[in-house]
């Protein structure tokens, strides 16, 4: 929502607590901020737009678009500019989807600093964009309203990087059929396939799940579906728009040659021996380990990443504080890391089925030349009590050199049981703040009535605001099968709300359910945000939307008594469909798990400065654009290192380039601008054995030849005739 919105869609609803609300009937404000439009292609459809395949603007002059020839391709850092149209939420949503391309690809955003061709956002009538790099300077890519999430952002620039919707394959025939009768008049053309000179699959098999697909309900013109799957299990799959699947990822990563995605620093479930390259440390205590073990004594019965589901399979870390003296310890360390941001998160999963004395502390093991050894930096003590369940925990680092994470189990009086770790992961992105587990979720999905809300704990932002999420496991009214989602300012402490500055201005709230596979580049997370303008009212009133909820709210009261005011929710009644919600790994161990954030994007009101005409724009081409602190400049801001490779400083303090190396290949050169393989220095060993012996062969030749012209000179000597006098030779 843009400055001096109105909310129209306001529903005032009877609403009583279910398992996590109050005791009384309360009334509920709420606002769906996209209509209820489940698809990028409904909100299209709604706005009257008639584009190719439904979101992609067709070029009259160019043809059509391909994504077959390198010139169709952009740098693998895109320029953009977000235009002053764009709703405020849409550009914090934006900035959010340019992150997940740098965790899972080595695709990468910078501002616009005068390049000749850029990605210019703005919000049109709907969401679209073109297929490829156009060459046309300022390329256009629309983000209107009801287009902001993070989904239908990073359709469209997927779209911009080259790749058409995936039933337009030439082989989609072999796996899903086209019900043409079924097609709206008119709109057939969107279903056209193209051959492997327009479009290339890149030798990756057709992706049901891929967030490119169309849902089987595309430009329908009754209630029957336009597409059937040729497996009808994946009838409900397609059309997604959570996150890339697997496939999107390996097409886009072989595109750009990409070997490594920008942000992403190390992901281990600990199911192979080598535990990821950790180590024990030489510090531990004696007798004190941590062990790679698939259960332990006292708990857990099972890891987390496979939960009993897989055989031969599940393990994780366990140390022991049954055994060993009060105060014993032992630290486990990750390989060496090279962060090229000043600011990582981890994440881990923590089973305590010790005692509440047990501790776990997380440090830094960090480098340089003056402590060649590395020097440890207390992090954070974890808050672990002991319990039944494994607990998800996020630590914010801020590292700029290189470093090692550093775990620290520490025995406590008492101890009968010990510390696990498993799923651990590392990434160059913000934390989320907060996390609402919802045990037995599927329970919860099953028997919660439609249009009866569950709401999380009160939450508090870094600026000091309280707030929480309103959640419809059986759906709102009208949405039979979806789950709603909504995001309420609440009440806090009296002295803290009377500090804060109302109405709220400019705080983006997201709310992501998490797909808790155990690998962070492989999750497809569904969420939504909303942001708190502050010139929105509420319909027909003179009230501010997200002002103090003691004003605008209505009184709760929970089951121990705790009484406080939850304001206007909104958010959305199609968050996802409670089929996919049992999908994938949403659910796990029973339970679900939402993760929660409230930040200020104030700063995203301004216009996005525009580059100087005067002056040659620096290269940014190894830098990442975001509203976080930057690491504080070194010797490698001016050293580019190529293919992926990685500036650090050696021993006397020098930038040097750390190449990429895979299993049989390797990257190699001052800038790692060079490639070897086991194959190809098998290929330059062959080809110089081959050369060899081909000048040999010449060699040979060649002398046999000169013997031969030395016999015949001889034989002419001795008749007494050279070569000599037969040209001196007169009549």
């Amino acid at each position: 929502m843009g400055p001096g919105a109105t909310a129209h869609t306001l529903l005032f609803l009877m609403h009583f607590s279910y398992l996590f609300g109050c005791e009384a009937t309360q009334r509920v404000t709420e606002y769906n901020v996209d209509g209820g439009k489940e698809d990028l292609f409904d909100i299209n459809e709604d706005a009257g737009l008639d584009l190719f395949e439904g979101d992609i603007v067709y070029d009259e002059k160019s043809g059509r678009n391909s994504i077959i020839g390198d010139e169709y391709r952009w740098p693998k850092v895109i320029p953009y500019y977000l235009e002053d149209d764009l709703d405020i939420n849409a550009k914090g949503v934006i900035l959010k989807a340019f992150e997940q391309y740098r965790l899972k690809s080595c695709i990468d955003y910078k501002p616009w600093s005068g390049e000749e061709n850029y990605i210019s956002v703005f919000k049109g009538n709907g969401c679209f964009s073109s297929v490829g790099n156009r060459r046309v300077g300022k390329q256009r890519l629309s983000i209107g309203s009801g287009c902001d999430r993070i989904a239908t952002i990073e359709h469209e620039f997927l779209h911009v990087l080259g790749f058409w919707h995936e039933q337009s394959r030439s082989d989609r025939d072999d796996y899903v059929s086209i019900i043409w009768d079924r097609i709206t008049e008119g709109k057939e053309h969107n279903f056209n396939k193209y051959n492997d000179s327009t479009s290339s699959t890149l030798n990756v098999p057709y992706d049901y799940r891929s967030m490119m697909h169309y849902s089987k309900k595309a430009f329908q013109s009754g209630a029957e579906p336009t597409i059937v799957t040729k497996i009808p299990a994946f009838s409900d799959v397609i059309g997604q728009r959570m996150e890339f699947s697997d496939s999107d990822l390996l097409k886009l990563n072989r595109l750009y040659n990409c070997s490594s995605s920008s942000t992403f620093l190390d992901s281990c479930d600990f199911e192979l021996e080598n535990i990821c390259g950790m180590i024990q440390s030489r510090e531990n205590d004696a007798n004190a380990n941590w062990q790679r073990v698939s259960r332990a004594a006292g708990g857990p019965d099972t890891d987390y990443t496979n939960m009993g589901r897989c055989d031969g399979k599940g393990y994780f870390m366990h140390f022991s504080t049954a055994s060993g003296p009060e105060g014993n310890r032992a630290l486990l360390e990750s390989r060496v890391l090279y962060p090229k941001r000043g600011f990582q998160c981890l994440q881990f999963f923590l089973y305590n089925s010790g005692h509440i004395n047990d501790q776990l502390r997380i440090w830094t093991r960090e480098y340089d030349t003056a402590n060649p050894n590395g020097t440890l930096r207390l992090i954070q003590q974890v808050e672990a009590p002991p319990g039944d369940q494994w607990q998800l925990h996020h630590i914010s680092l801020n590292v700029s050199r290189k470093f090692r994470v550093v775990f620290e189990g520490i025995k406590g009086s008492g101890s009968a049981g010990g510390l696990s770790l498993d799923d651990i992961n590392l990434s160059e992105t913000s934390c989320p703040e907060h996390v609402w587990r919802i045990k037995d979720f599927k329970s919860v999905l099953e028997n919660t009535p439609m249009d009866v809300a569950i709401y999380s704990p009160r939450f508090t932002s870094k600026d000091g605001y309280s707030f929480q999420m309103g959640l419809y496991p059986g759906g709102k009214a009208g949405y039979p099968g979806e789950l709603g989602a909504y995001a309420h300012l609440t009440s806090g402490a009296g002295a803290v709300d009377d500090g804060l500055v109302w109405p709220a201005r400019w705080k983006q709230m997201t709310m992501m359910l998490m797909d808790q596979n155990a690998d962070i580049r492989k999750r497809m997370n569904n969420q939504r945000s909303v942001t708190t303008d502050p010139t929105m009212t509420v319909e027909g009133t003179d009230d501010f939307f997200w002002d103090d909820p003691r004003k605008v709210g209505v009184k709760v009261t929970e089951g121990d008594g705790t009484e406080y005011f939850r304001g206007p929710g909104a958010g959305t009644a199609v968050f996802l469909t409670q089929a996919r919600a049992l999908s994938r790994d949403f659910i796990k161990g029973g339970d679900a798990i939402f993760l929660l954030t409230m930040e200020d994007i104030s700063h995203l009101v301004v216009s996005q400065p525009l580059p100087s005409t005067t002056t040659i724009p620096p290269d940014n081409s190894t830098s990442f654009s975001t509203s976080s602190s930057a690491a504080p400049p070194d010797p490698c801001v001016s050293v580019h290192c190529e293919n992926d490779g990685v500036c650090v400083l050696d021993a006397a303090g020098q930038a040097v380039c750390r190449c990429v190396v895979g299993q049989d290949w390797w990257h190699y050169g001052d800038r790692c601008q060079f490639k070897s393989s086991t194959q190809s220095s098998v290929l330059t060993a062959a080809v110089a054995s081959v050369a060899v012996f081909v000048f040999m062969l010449m060699v040979t030749v060649v002398s046999v030849v000169c013997v031969k012209k030395q016999q015949k000179k001889v034989q002419l000597d001795g008749e007494g005739i050279t070569m000599k006098n037969v040209n001196s030779f007169k009549i």
